[in-house]
């Protein structure tokens, strides 16, 4: 268990959390008595659903902050799902040549993504309109109340007292201002108050429409979903009006160029390292995104990013797979973090098509992913499961033992292909 199922453990110990729930529906708690066992900041602020502490997933719990020093702990539906639309092919967007202080092939921060944005006009197209970036940050709430659906069903009546607002980046146009919550990452959800709380302040200070947006900047791809709130009212109310992509302009990758990366890649021997056990390649370049910024514990990555414990663990292990991130130990707490490698590093620097094809390359140097690809082209559909596992049996893969766990592997070879052929759809 981590530090703060630990704390939250504690705190629902001393102050009989569940059964005032289950009597009252809900239950206050302040930021001094959750300060008595952790610092609230690091208890109260869970992004996505897979961030919950344990004890609110076993009994479909959620938080949200009623004040600057106060919380609300009871069975409220916080979450929106997101689904990204596939098919959907990106718009290319020319980066000003003028502009030297934003490196387009290093956006691995939500600020640097959405000033990108801003200045390619992206921000102005999803607005239809010329705008400014007016307002981001902190701020307070003021007074208000909502409405919120509980997991039964039902609604409960919330008021809200001067609650801390955070605004990744506000943008006015004539007739609109448009609030964005942002991410650097593909998410499979995100908390609604980050937009709910300022939509409910910024409606009542600008007669203007006020458009909340959710944005992510994920594999190059600048993902913007546009929302309205049907009744101001309920916080269940958001509706999906539409979602764009853009991309800065580059030179596209074509089917040959995949084709090139695998007739040239040289095979490596298998590392020492437990083959991947993580489907999506797409979170993979996420959390090497995210590790050009910083390096990372288990536990920040499993706290800020959309990754749950065991996620963290598959998605960190698969890039040290690849050799792209490295795990060393900080003294004198030896507490383990992870860092990109000189060539993990390199690679995230390059422009989209070369960083693409680099990592496809990182992939196909193994045997077992070549094998597959060269079996998918051959026969123009993918190869069956048993087939692949068949397959990562002659290649004499570290510590693989049992049929279940070969067949759980196969997943992410089946999945890391997929994205390498999808490269020239994508790009």
């Amino acid at each position: 268990m981590s530090l703060t199922d630990n704390a939250w453990e504690t705190l629902f110990e001393r102050h009989n959390i569940l059964q005032e729930i289950e009597s009252n529906g809900f239950f206050e708690i302040d930021a001094r008595q959750i300060r008595a066992v952790r610092e609230p900041r690091l208890m109260a602020k869970f992004d996505h659903y897979s961030n919950l502490p344990t004890l609110f997933k076993q009994h479909n719990l959620s938080i949200l902050p009623l004040s600057r020093s106060s919380y609300i702990i009871g069975q409220f539906e916080v979450y929106e799902r997101v689904n990204y639309n596939q098919k959907l092919r990106p718009i290319q967007v020319d980066f000003p040549q003028d502009i030297s202080t934003i490196d387009p092939t290093n956006l691995y921060s939500e600020t640097s993504a959405l000033h990108c944005a801003h200045i390619t006009g992206m921000i102005e197209d999803v607005l239809g309109e010329q705008a400014f970036q007016t307002i981001s940050g902190r701020m307070s709430s003021r007074e208000f109340d909502f409405r919120i659906r509980t997991a039964n069903g039902n609604e409960r009546k919330i008021n809200i007292r001067n609650s801390q607002v955070e605004i990744d980046g506000g943008y006015e146009s004539p007739s609109q201002f448009m609030i964005v919550e942002a991410k650097n990452e593909t998410v499979d959800d995100f908390l609604i108050r980050q937009l709910y709380y300022p939509y409910r302040l910024w409606r009542e200070k600008t007669h203007k429409e006020v458009k909340p947006v959710f944005f992510t900047y994920s594999n190059d791809i600048f993902s913007f979903f546009i929302y309205e709130f049907t009744d101001p009212m309920r916080y269940n109310s958001l509706r999906l009006i539409e979602q764009r992509d853009y991309i800065i302009a580059h030179e596209d990758i074509q089917l040959e160029d995949v084709l090139h990366v695998l007739d040239t890649t040289q095979i490596v021997g298998e590392p020492q390292i437990p083959f991947p056990q993580a489907d999506s390649f797409t979170r993979v370049v996420d959390l090497l995104g995210l590790l050009v910024e910083n390096d990372l514990t288990a536990e920040q990555i499993t706290r800020n990013y959309n990754f749950d414990v065991r996620q963290t663990g598959y998605y960190t292990t698969a890039g040290m797979y690849l050799g792209l991130i490295e795990r060393y130990n900080v003294p004198p707490s030896r507490l383990a973090h992870f860092r990109l490698t000189n060539a993990g590093r390199e690679i995230m620097r390059k422009t989209t098509k070369g960083k693409f094809l680099s990592l496809a390359s990182r992939i196909l140097s193994h045997e077992p992913f070549r094998q597959v690809m060269i079996e998918y082209l051959q026969v123009g559909a993918p190869p069956e499961r048993d087939r692949v596992v068949q397959i990562m049996r002659s290649c004499n893969l570290y510590n693989i033992n049992s049929d279940s766990t070969y067949r759980r592997r196969a997943s992410t070879i089946s999945g890391w292909i997929n994205w390498i052929l999808e490269l020239p759809e994508t790009y």
